[in-house]
């Protein structure tokens, strides 16, 4: 497995934009939270984080999604030369529904319940006067999340299939994920 900081570096590589950066980064964290709360060991805790950062590394250079030339088919491609463990590769295949590989590891459910649910809690975040995380709440994304004009980019139907496919009620997955990028605030520039 590589480290975070070769994954770091391929992330940057790849990926330009500050909005994209900190998604990542916010999924990573959403990652390492749920492989602690499923009790995963520290190797795996590692791995899930790292999978969550570099989930989308190809986005920005190849946002079609489009077999065989865009993402993340071609990420899959440059992350087997890496080296990157087939599980891996799989659950960042699996975050994307189009891709038809399914979510069969409890790492490749994780990623896709966090995915979308990052975007509409970092969106929810943003609109705040204080633009601040630490004081959001459940309820708030909630509400935000029933309005489809709202972030409209962050897909509901993913996030609402990602919850129940990670076994998980709504309103606990989104305090979890919330919890999980509070750690990380002044990274996500929402302290």
């Amino acid at each position: 497995m590589k480290t975070r900081e070769e994954a770091l570096a391929l992330l940057k590589e790849y990926t330009t934009s500050e909005s994209l950066l900190k998604h990542s980064l916010a999924v990573e964290a959403a990652m390492r939270w749920y492989a602690k709360h499923f009790d995963q060991p520290g190797d795996e805790v590692e791995k899930w984080g790292i999978t969550g950062l570099i989930h989308d590394f190809d986005y920005e250079k190849y946002p079609e999604p489009v077999e065989p030339d865009g993402h993340p088919y071609i990420g899959n491609r440059i992350l087997a030369e890496c080296g990157y463990p087939d599980d891996v590769r799989r659950a960042i295949m699996g975050h994307a529904t189009y891709s038809g590989v399914p979510r069969d590891t409890l790492m490749a459910k994780a990623l896709f319940a966090v995915d979308e649910l990052s975007g509409l809690i970092t969106a929810s975040a943003l609109i705040r006067p204080d633009k601040s995380i630490n004081n959001l709440e459940v309820s708030s994304v909630k509400k935000k999340m029933k309005d489809k004009r709202f972030a409209a980019g962050c897909n509901r139907e993913d996030i609402a299939l990602g919850t129940q496919e990670l076994g998980i009620e709504m309103e606990q997955h989104i305090g979890n994920v919330i919890q999980a990028m509070r750690a990380i605030a002044p990274e996500l520039g929402l302290n």
